[in-house]
């Protein structure tokens, strides 16, 4: 199932499945393309270039960034709130480590110059992010049209429920992993959240919702499994299917799972 919505995905974007990692939300994929590219430059001195009207999951991160010795250049816009990208050409240095600039923005709406910005970067062999949580699903986010290397979606905003997301990844990009030790999506992202409510994230023509329940046998205190550590729960899955009809289906795994 999570596999079907990782392709579904990336045929929105016009990738690779293999390029789509999942996350838990817009804000987590913003931080993720911000601070694996941080990360993964090694000794390198880093210097981040973005604008001053971007989501605070774009503006806090690189806060923090700065306090960790990143230097970060805020383009302004203008009075219609675009930005100029030959700014962006002329505040690339031989540092930048990445540029981000958003699609549409949250509160004007204004469609940003992306596929040029992203020219540019591509020029300057810098990574290029792009945040299409506003656009994705209502205007063209193709990769191959915007040109970036970098692109993060909030499933909520294309009805999917809340708690989930992802980032395209182009094959061959570097990004540090947030968290270190799991084997979440391949190792390449943070969280504990359960992975099956991402199968939600690029079906949402055809499936209005999705929830999992975790519900305690009866006999889950006398039981064996409890006694040795094991969990013992029954998954209980509903969904609405393309006709509207809603499918529930059990299954009780069994106590050495």
């Amino acid at each position: 199932m999570v596999e079907a919505s990782r392709k579904r995905v990336a045929s929105l974007l016009s990738c690779s499945p293999e390029e789509v990692v999942f996350t838990s939300g817009g804000s987590e994929a913003n931080n993720f393309a911000l601070k694996g590219a941080f990360f993964a430059r090694g000794d390198r001195p880093a210097h981040i270039i973005t604008t001053q009207i971007e989501h605070p999951s774009i503006l806090v991160p690189c806060e923090f960034l700065e306090r960790q010795g990143a230097r970060v250049t805020y383009l302004p816009v203008d009075d219609t709130g675009l930005v100029n990208p030959d700014d962006v050409r002329r505040v690339i240095t031989r540092n930048t480590i990445l540029i981000s600039v958003m699609h549409a923005n949250n509160e004007t709406g204004t469609i940003q110059p992306i596929e040029e910005c992203a020219g540019i970067a591509r020029e300057h062999g810098v990574p290029f992010h792009t945040d299409v949580a506003q656009s994705v699903g209502k205007i063209p986010t193709r990769i191959d049209q915007l040109g970036v290397d970098l692109l993060s979606i909030a499933g909520h905003k294309l009805y999917a429920p809340k708690g989930m997301g992802a980032l395209y990844v182009r094959a061959g990009t570097r990004l540090e992993s947030l968290v270190h030790g799991a084997g979440h999506e391949g190792g390449r992202r943070a969280g504990t959240e359960s992975v099956i409510l991402t199968a939600a994230l690029g079906t949402h023509a055809h499936w209005r919702a999705i929830c999992v329940r975790w519900r305690p046998c009866a006999d889950y205190a006398t039981s064996s499994a409890h006694r040795s550590g094991h969990i013992l729960a029954t998954v209980s899955c509903s969904m609405a299917t393309p006709s509207g009809a809603y499918q529930t289906r059990s299954t009780s795994p069994s106590s050495s799972a």
